[in-house]
């Protein structure tokens, strides 16, 4: 797939693109990608090497760190894992916390779920108890990387607590996450457009509140990274009872007083891109009426709760994620 076909040349980037541009640039600077990785992400996301040259210029790479707008686009590094080699990993590859739950788990019914959004069919996986009864459910919205295994884990460590989990794959279209280059991921996300997610999962509450095994009434969304900014911005738009994004951008700040949810925003301390802009958020809910609390977790960097990644602070991430129980007990 020619990054020059993905889309247009992108001269501004919109809020999405704009922070996935900066966190793709974090990363590098930490080393946990390298620059070829950069580079080739960037380019999906703008367009084309002129685009990712100038976009990588602005969030402030040298001059020697940029690509001529002539290089081809550089290979992928590590080709995606078979589904052999990804079961012969482990239950969950890379999977750190004590909560990971693995497929197959008796408690629990899991599997792949379709249902329309926009005159399409999306694929989404659900997970919930085996034993008969209704369940209070929550839509999850996968980080920039699309519906992986570690999504699809943290379906089912809801789905162990009582709730029917459906994690949807946002990009269905494109023919599913699992296809798809890697790198090219965060670029189709943010080309879709945050409408066309806020979409799909106003689908999905319909979907939900159609199952016999749901309490209608009783749902709430929870997202991380890209995923928790389409969560706020989610939730302008769907009446779900509460909602979790964990350290994704503000939604428009027009938008806030449309939201119905009790929300609790989850962030991390040493994550200053997306923390340091929390203030106008809170004021904008706290202005509105909306029940909220943000908290910040202490020593936490940015993507935090993820235990397949190298921000993943375990002790902060069970905080989080009791916290987050707590709160949907108390609102969902």
């Amino acid at each position: 797939m020619a990054v020059e076909n993905a889309q247009s040349d992108k001269t501004q980037l919109d809020k999405f693109e704009k922070y996935l541009v900066e966190e793709f640039y974090d990363d590098y600077r930490e080393g946990s990608i390298s620059r070829r990785t950069f580079i080739r992400r960037v380019a999906f996301i703008t367009g084309s090497m002129a685009a990712a040259a100038t976009a990588m210029l602005a969030v402030g790479c040298k001059p020697i760190e940029v690509p001529a707008a002539t290089e081809p686009i550089p290979a992928a590094e590590t080709p995606a894992a078979t589904p052999a080699e990804a079961a012969a990993a482990g239950a969950v590859p890379g999977a750190q916390s004590p909560l990971s739950v693995p497929e197959g788990d008796p408690a629990l019914q899991t599997g792949d779920v379709n249902f329309e959004s926009q005159g399409d069919q999306i694929t989404a996986y659900l997970a919930r108890p085996v034993e008969d009864g209704t369940y209070r459910a929550v839509m999850i919205c996968h980080e920039n990387r699309g519906l992986t295994d570690h999504i699809r884990d943290v379906a089912r460590r809801f789905a162990k607590e009582g709730y029917v989990a459906l994690a949807v794959d946002l990009l269905s279209r494109e023919g599913g996450t699992a296809t798809l280059d890697r790198d090219a991921v965060p670029g189709l996300l943010t080309q879709a457009g945050i409408e066309r997610h806020v979409g799909d999962f106003a689908a999905a509450y319909d979907y939900l509140q159609a199952q016999e095994f749901v309490e209608t009434d009783r749902i709430g969304m929870n997202g991380y990274c890209f995923g928790g900014g389409v969560t706020w911005q989610s939730i302008t738009q769907i009446p779900v009872k509460a909602a979790a994004p964990f350290y994704g951008p503000a939604p428009d700040l027009e938008d806030v007083p449309n939201i119905k949810a009790a929300v609790l925003g989850v962030y991390g301390e040493l994550d200053e891109r997306i923390t340091g802009g929390m203030q106008p958020l809170k004021e904008a809910l706290d202005a509105a009426g909306v029940v909220n609390e943000m908290k910040v977790y202490s020593g936490a960097n940015h993507a935090f709760h993820n235990d397949t990644g190298q921000n993943y602070n375990e002790e902060q991430a069970l905080q989080a994620w009791k916290d987050m129980l707590a709160w949907f007990d108390q609102y969902i």
